[in-house]
């Protein structure tokens, strides 16, 4: 019985780990890692690139990185909304 509840647990926090994602830390036009510095904000979301160059590639096709991003179980970061001008 105390074995069971033990397994159980277990499974329960690896669970949560695994349904929690991580955080971007490679482009995902070239898997390069990121420059926390150079980012675009696409459908929603910040996503980071590794230079100038993929960011018009990621602009071109948002929806196709924001997909193969989900699918690896990256937690992406949400874009700050603009305020709205008066």
């Amino acid at each position: 019985m105390k074995t069971t509840l033990v397994l159980l647990i277990a499974m329960m926090v690896a669970s949560v780990a695994f349904a929690s994602g991580h955080p971007q830390t490679t482009c995902p036009v070239m898997g390069n890692p990121i420059d926390q510095d150079l980012s675009v904000d696409v459908e929603g979301y910040r996503i980071y690139v590794c230079c100038a160059g993929c960011v018009d590639m990621l602009k071109a096709q948002p929806e196709e990185y924001i997909a193969q991003m989900k699918a690896q179980g990256i937690e992406l970061e949400k874009a700050p909304e603009r305020p709205m001008d008066e």
